[in-house]
């Protein structure tokens, strides 16, 4: 019962502290100083209390923390010079290893380090704030490093940090501590291990070891993500798990005593955190990590809750920041599921072979627990990603174990560790061909439409369903082959249908249109908000590689699908205008502007707008440059106008006097800022608006659908016929829906 009443306290305090957190980190410090003297006061009241008095007092500590660390950052003379914009000499050290990104302008390297000294304007500070760096180049700049640098201060994004530093010069001043240049040589020899196999299985193999994921093709990590593999991709709770586990469990099987286990327990564990780098997701994996094996080998749901509400009070009064991190929201729901879920879950699985059903109830827990995150930072839901955790989990361990072993048998004798390493690569292998299979059929995930919260009921409902489900074999069965045969459902009959001029996909109130060019490739205009819906477009219109990616403008209902548009696809080329988008990865990137002309298979396309003189506009302003093609398909002409309003369509009237298509893409959804004369000198046979279902903005007016109607026009819009395509039929259009 004392068990019970201390799970009791613990718990509220931990979320209290967590919510605290949460709130304080991103306010300014009276805020923080106020919760602490409020906590004071509840603490001195309620000291009897020991339910009262445990949260307050955690509450006290994390207030502390966050209006001390907020004050230290913003009095910080770094953040003063930021505002200026001031150029300054400094003496940084390196935080976390140094990441390589692809820009238009070339690679460059970004670096969360610590500022150490700064000079400026003839006077020098000693300090000790967080900051970023962007090094140009491709740069290996590793933990514990420390550099003298020359930089131009900016604003930093976050409250955590004093600045960004856009590094114009810089030289190595020191190489760091011992123990992060022993690490160094560690990971060097995971990679060195799987270095005979050049292929995405070797590159996976030193982020399951080591969180080193360099070595990753885009596509790769859209799959992973399709699937929800993603945890496999940084290192997690669950690698430390299978490294700390086989090193206690092979001690305790030739007879080690109880200090020698906790002592090679705590070695693992340091080990771990320097090879993995001490990196937020490495020191959450440390504690979530050797939490969940302890409640597991326990076996006693409080005590594993207990040691995990112990740590999130520890990690967010240690680093207040972590509250609101998305990797530590995910592994407290998914330790916290294991702990409280898995067990018994395994245990009504009874009719399973025990290991299979371990195997079963771990991930099943996991995901229900996180469902509500994941959901909030993807728009989707992933109905795959039960199954894929499944399928790899016995894949795991061997790949990560087999890493680590060849990563040590490297530093004494190269040659052996390739034995090893080529065991973690055929098991690492088993891992990409599941996601990569699993990404790749039409149901792998579907875009939740409403705000995230929404699913906080749905979890419980859906718990309680499982729970007297799995105690019914024949019907869980046949409930799980329902659900694979509703994921990898045949397309529907008919569809996608032959000699395609274009396709308008059903990306809710946005646009995202594809012309195909050649059997598995398209050029796509425009990608929606979301990367459920498009990429489902594409994998039901069989594309596979998208020779020419177009971005008209940078709304979000244009551009912020592009993860599902690139998701297990090559894109090759990607053009936009002068409103910019998002860093897509592709080969090759160019500015499309008036005048230009491009032949991707058999379709040409004209650009017709922006004209050559527009620069970069502000946010306001960018539906008036938006990219205006005209794209000849099969001998039919397409128009797509992006969101061009009625002044800009006029300008591009007085620039193009020949305007004609066949089909026209209605400008911004069909709103009323439209110009009456361009359906006329467009005359379309066909109109096509990308549209959401109920919209606020009132999309499409009834001044546009009239315009159109007054002119013959055949309007198909999306909010009502879903995906629509328009095909050829011995030279004459014909629209199917799907």
């Amino acid at each position: 019962m004392t068990g019970s009443r201390s799970d009791l306290r613990v718990v509220p305090a931990a979320l209290a502290v967590w919510a605290a957190a949460a709130a304080l980190s991103h306010a300014a410090p009276p805020w923080a100083f106020g919760a602490a003297l409020s906590g004071a006061v509840v603490l001195a009241l309620g000291w009897r209390r020991p339910v009262l008095a445990f949260p307050a007092a955690a509450l006290v500590v994390v207030a502390v923390t966050c209006g001390w660390r907020v004050t230290a950052v913003e009095a910080s003379p770094v953040t003063a010079l930021a505002e200026r914009g001031t150029t300054v000499r400094a003496e940084v050290q390196v935080r976390q290893d140094g990441r390589v990104y692809r820009a238009p302008s070339g690679p460059g390297t970004v670096v969360p380090v610590m500022v150490r000294v700064v000079e400026a304007r003839g006077r020098t500070w000693e300090v000790r704030v967080r900051a970023t760096a962007f090094v140009e180049g491709s740069q290996s700049l590793v933990t514990g490093t420390r550099l003298a640098v020359r930089a131009e201060l900016a604003p930093a994004d976050g409250r955590d940090e004093a600045a960004v530093l856009r590094v114009r010069e810089w030289r190595s001043v020191g190489s760091g501590p011992w123990w992060w240049r022993w690490s160094e040589v560690v990971r060097d020899g995971v990679r060195d291990g799987v270095d005979h196999r050049d292929d995405q299985a070797a590159a996976l193999v030193p982020a399951l070891v080591a969180g080193d994921e360099t070595g990753l093709s885009d596509r790769t990590r859209e799959e992973f993500a399709t699937t929800g593999l993603t945890h496999l991709l940084a290192v997690s709770g669950a690698n430390l798990t299978i490294v700390l586990g086989i090193v206690l469990l092979g001690l305790k099987a030739v007879g080690a005593s109880r200090r020698v286990v906790l002592a090679a327990g705590a070695l693992t564990v340091v080990a771990f955190v320097l090879v993995a780098r001490p990196e937020p997701s490495v020191l959450r994996a440390a504690v979530m990590g050797s939490v969940a094996l302890a409640g597991l080998l326990v076996g006693r749901t409080g005590a594993g809750l207990r040691a995990l509400a112990w740590s999130v009070i520890a990690l967010v009064v240690l680093d207040p920041w972590l509250a609101t991190s998305a990797g530590f929201v995910l592994s407290v729901c998914a330790t916290a599921g294991i702990i409280a879920l898995a067990p018994s879950l395994a245990r009504r699985l009874r009719w399973l072979p025990g290991p299979l059903a371990t195997a079963v109830a771990v991930p099943i827990a996991a995901h229900l627990a996180c469902l509500p995150v994941v959901t909030s930072l993807s728009g989707e839901v992933s109905l795959v990603a039960v199954f894929a955790n499944v399928v790899v989990a016995p894949a795991v361990a061997p790949a990560t174990v087999a890493g680590l072993v060849a990563g040590l048998l490297d530093l004494v004798w190269a040659p052996v560790a390739s034995v090893p390493g080529t065991v973690a690569w055929g098991a690492a292998s088993v891992i990409v061909a599941v996601a990569r299979v699993g990404a790749s059929v039409p149901g792998a995930s579907v875009a939740w439409p409403w705000p995230w919260w929404t699913l906080l009921p749905l979890v419980p409902a859906l718990g309680v369903a499982l729970w007297w489900l799995v105690r019914r074999p024949a019907l869980t069965v046949g409930v799980t082959l329902g659900l694979l045969v509703a994921i990898v459902r045949t397309p529907t009959p008919g569809w996608p249908p032959r000699d395609v001029v274009v396709v308008a996909c059903d990306v809710g109130q946005g646009d995202g249109f594809v012309v195909p060019t050649g059997p598995g490739e398209a050029i796509v205009v425009d990608v929606g908000q979301e990367p459920g819906p498009i990429d489902r477009c594409l994998t039901e219109l069989g594309v596979e590689r998208i020779p020419l990616l177009v971005l008209t403008h940078g709304d979000a209902d244009h551009v912020e699908g592009w993860r599902g548009a690139v998701r297990g696809r090559e894109v090759e080329v990607l053009g936009d205008g002068p409103s910019g988008g998002p860093g897509v990865p592709a080969a090759r990137r160019v500015r499309l502007l008036s005048g230009s002309t491009l032949q991707v298979g058999d379709v040409r396309l004209e650009v017709l707008w922006p004209r050559t003189d527009a620069e970069r506009v502000p946010p306001e302003a960018r539906n008036d440059v938006s990219v205006v093609l005209r794209a000849t398909v099969r001998g039919h002409r397409v128009l797509f106008t992006g969101d061009l309003g009625e002044e800009a369509q006029r300008g591009l009237g007085r620039l193009h006097p020949d305007l004609a298509a066949d089909v026209l893409k209605v400008a911004h959804h069909g709103s009323a800022d439209q110009w009456p004369g361009l359906v006329e000198r467009v005359a379309p046979t066909v109109a096509l608006i990308g549209v959401g279902a109920d919209n606020p903005h009132g999309h499409p007016t009834g001044a546009a659908l009239d315009e159109l109607a007054s002119h013959g026009v055949s309007v198909w819009r999306t909010d009502t016929s879903g995906t629509v395509a328009v095909v050829d039929r011995n030279g004459r259009l014909v629209v199917s829906a799907r």
